[in-house]
């Protein structure tokens, strides 16, 4: 009797096939795990990323003082002479300064303070900024000393060479100090990553200049100003702008005279010091009443070195 094959149907077709195909892909995905595994067979995870790319560490510091209770009472009382006159409603309220306004605390923030005697005005104000990069290749540390170097430029005091030591004498053991009062700017971050800041009001009439990028920046002090200069030329020998040593990573020290807009001049001295990520500027400025008065410069170099020696020590804390 004649047989007839029969063929099997599609779909037993598509049965035998698929433990065929199924051991082809088991077969491809092995390889291709083994083709990327380390020396010792192991699967390599992308996400770790390459360990020689590795970024820069973050700033060593992530916060920042608090800079109207950073500086003691006893130094401000110092540093602002015309307190003493004052009600004591009124010396409280002069001691508690007036914080800058900032967008960003952890990034930049700031105090000022103002005191008028019957014989001379005295202002402080103390800014300080944590720099942050943004380029991937340079650490915080390493942007926080650009722009500390481009500070230090703009008021025309050398980078290299020694620093000068400490001045020493009768304003030594006292405190003061000040930094430029913030300015108005956009709020948009500079390439050191600054926030933008608005000037507290009673901030230093100083002069102020961005030698770090930040339109309109708080570099108040920081170089010598369209309406000041550095009377190196008058100043007692040890007593010039120059840098500082043991203070922070690197420092310095600014002196300004200045018209005052009167028959009086105003002298305002500026100490920039950096330590880490941390960028802190002090300025102090003092106004005598009489015209025929010149405000002192050790006197003022002093206190505003003591101030900026009682910050980093916080910072080291």
């Amino acid at each position: 009797m004649l047989r007839i094959a029969h063929t099997p149907h599609h779909g037993a077709r598509r049965r035998l096939w698929a433990p065929a195909a199924a051991a082809l892909l088991v077969a491809f995905l092995a390889g291709g795990c083994t083709a990327g595994g380390g020396a010792d067979g192991s699967p390599s995870d992308a996400k770790q990323g390459d360990p020689t790319l590795a970024l820069p560490a973050p700033g060593k510091y992530r916060t920042l003082l608090e800079p109207c209770g950073a500086v003691p009472a006893s130094m401000l009382k110092d540093l602002l002479p015309g307190v003493s006159t004052l009600a004591p409603d009124q010396q409280a309220r002069a001691l508690q300064g007036t914080p800058a306004v900032t967008y960003d605390t952890d990034r930049r923030v700031g105090c000022s303070w103002k005191a008028d005697a019957p014989d001379s005005s005295h202002r402080l104000a103390v800014d300080i900024e944590r720099v942050v990069s943004y380029d991937t290749a340079v650490s915080d540390a390493d942007r926080a000393k650009q722009v500390y170097e481009q500070k230090q430029k703009a008021a025309h005091i050398p980078v290299s060479g020694s620093a000068s030591p400490p001045s020493t004498g009768d304003g030594a053991g006292t405190s003061a100090g000040g930094s430029p009062s913030p300015s108005d700017t956009s709020g948009t971050p500079d390439p050191s990553g600054t926030p933008g800041t608005k000037g507290a009001p009673n901030t230093p009439d100083v002069p102020s200049n961005s030698p770090s990028g930040t339109p309109g920046g708080p570099d108040a002090g920081a170089g010598a100003g369209a309406e000041g200069s550095t009377d190196s030329d008058t100043l007692a020998p040890g007593l010039q702008p120059r840098r500082l040593s043991d203070l922070g990573d690197a420092a310095f020290v600014n002196d300004v005279l200045a018209p005052s807009g009167s028959a009086t001049q105003n002298r305002t001295v500026s100490v920039v010091f950096r330590t880490s990520n941390v960028i802190v500027t002090i300025t102090y400025t003092a106004q005598p009443t009489h015209s025929d008065e010149v405000p002192d410069s050790k006197e003022l170099q002093d206190r505003a070195q003591a101030l900026a020696k009682t910050l980093a020590d916080e910072f080291d804390q």
